[in-house]
């Protein structure tokens, strides 16, 4: 039996977009879609692509940053149902029909929810007018918790609740990494909307069980592309971050009072939109 193949990888991050419908933030600045990190993990052959980011131009970029490899892409596999980590996809199997998009079941429930008529009316086609293609789910659930990538095991941990339900990571024993998702964020202003009624407990929960793999690089879902992948950086910034935005939710702040101490606390933080956001979800006006 032949040795594992040594696996390589490279973090493909988006550009931000404008957002076409909200209006100016409260800073006054435009809003702006997050800079999204597609992970692909290679080996001599094939490779698996993890995550695909949303607009029909952006995943046109990342097919070409792909075919650059040289690599027979084998799965697309998905971390968590958020429309941003997946619209994509289409253009993806156009140029590479042969890839398996794969997730967990509860992942591809909100997937489906996220691409649903109502959603992709209210919420995606608002943002991203004319610039999302077909978000038909083709997604299937995984046999099981492993991928295989030329002898090596890639490990499916499901985590929960973190800024959504049903939230992944994927573990890269060989590489010492953990590709995070949303779990993680670096550098870039955290969504938190959905994380009322005991979201925040659940997040750090998922953050527990990264830690205890004991990664050396950690890539967040977003993240600014002139950081580095650091795992015990990101990790311990991710938790101020959601320890920071507890102490001001726990004190009954206004939505423009959060979104102004929240950015303050974080200044260089990306996408202060995401703040805005939160502030609303969570804050009183």
């Amino acid at each position: 039996m032949s040795a594992p193949s040594k696996l390589s990888y490279r973090v493909l991050v988006s550009e931000q977009v404008p957002v076409a419908a909200p209006p100016p933030l409260p800073n006054g600045q435009p809003q702006m879609a997050p800079p999204l990190a597609s992970t692909l993990i290679y080996g001599d052959a094939d490779a698996i692509l993890v995550d695909v980011p949303t607009t029909i131009a952006e995943a046109e970029q990342l097919v070409s940053e792909i075919e650059r490899e040289g690599k027979r892409l084998t799965h697309i596999y998905i971390t968590h149902g958020h429309g941003d980590h997946w619209f994509g996809v289409t253009s993806l199997l156009a140029r590479f029909p042969d890839a398996k998009v794969v997730a967990t079941p509860g992942t591809i429930a909100v997937m489906a929810f996220n691409s649903s008529p109502q959603m992709r009316a209210q919420l995606w086609d608002v943002m991203f007018p004319g610039l999302i293609g077909s978000t038909t789910v083709t997604a299937e659930p995984l046999e099981s918790n492993i991928l295989h990538l030329e002898g090596n095991e890639l490990h499916v941990l499901e985590v929960g609740h973190t800024d959504t339900d049903s939230t992944t990571v994927l573990h890269v024993p060989s590489l010492d990494l953990v590709v995070a998702g949303d779990v993680a964020y670096n550098g870039v202003h955290m969504y938190l909307a959905e994380s009322a009624g005991g979201g925040r407990d659940a997040w750090l929960d998922a953050l527990d069980v990264v830690e205890k793999l004991q990664p050396t690089i950690v890539i967040a879902g977003h993240k600014d592309q002139t950081k580095d992948d650091d795992a015990t950086r990101v990790l311990a910034e991710t938790r101020a971050y959601l320890a920071d935005a507890g102490r001001l939710l726990d004190q009954g702040v206004t939505a423009t009072d959060y979104f102004t101490a929240i950015t303050s606390a974080h200044p260089s933080r990306l996408n202060t939109g995401a703040a805005w956001i939160s502030a609303n979800a969570l804050c009183g006006h």
